[in-house]
């Protein structure tokens, strides 16, 4: 079993990418996705958010926007609020590897060399497209401003180092290009695998 880190800031493509990988056999799990459980009503952080935080619980569920409110009142919040997501989320992604039947299971993480999660990876891809594509695509979803995006940006590790630490690139300016980009990648760690 090979463990594949996906990344990429944001607008490069990553949902997209990963779906790629879907399409050619491999599992992916999605830490964005994880969360989104985790933080539903009936979600595994409910209980432990509403002894910690109650305000963020509305209607049974973890309120993003009433955390964000939380933290930004009080920024030492954020660190006690990873201190409750992190493990879970790890144990999500662990049960998933441990449920996984595909010789490459793809773990997209969008800050996986922020939080050191590279290191238990046996290789990382990174997706990548110029920074004018990037926010055209962001700007394009009518869901942030473009200072919203710029501060988004701004807190992510610069693209060129992100690519420059992982071990595959996939450029994802037309579908086409990302799609080879995969299956070159895919093919690589196969023939790893099968000389192992």
């Amino acid at each position: 079993m090979f463990l594949l880190g996906l990344t990429g800031s944001i607008g490069m493509g990553k949902s997209t990418t990963a779906q790629m990988f879907v399409d050619e056999g491999c599992a992916v799990w999605d830490a964005d996705a994880a969360v989104h459980r985790l933080y539903a009503k009936g979600g595994a952080a409910v209980p432990l958010f509403a002894e910690a935080f109650p305000q963020a619980i509305v209607d049974g569920a973890v309120s993003r926007p009433a955390l964000k409110d939380i933290i930004a009142s009080d920024p030492a919040a954020l660190k006690q609020i990873e201190q409750i997501v992190h493990p879970l989320v790890g144990k999500d992604r662990a049960d998933f590897i441990a449920a996984a039947t595909s010789d490459i299971i793809v773990l997209d993480i969008p800050i996986l060399f922020e939080t050191g999660g590279d290191a238990h990876m046996d290789a990382v891809a990174c997706v990548t497209v110029d920074p004018q594509t990037q926010k055209e695509r962001v700007m394009a979803r009518g869901t942030m401003t473009e200072a919203q995006f710029e501060t988004i940006r701004a807190k992510q590790m610069p693209n060129d180092e992100k690519c420059e630490r992982s071990d595959f690139i996939i450029p994802t300016d037309t579908l086409e290009t990302a799609r080879k980009a995969v299956k070159t990648t895919l093919q690589s760690i196969r023939e790893r695998l099968d000389h192992a």
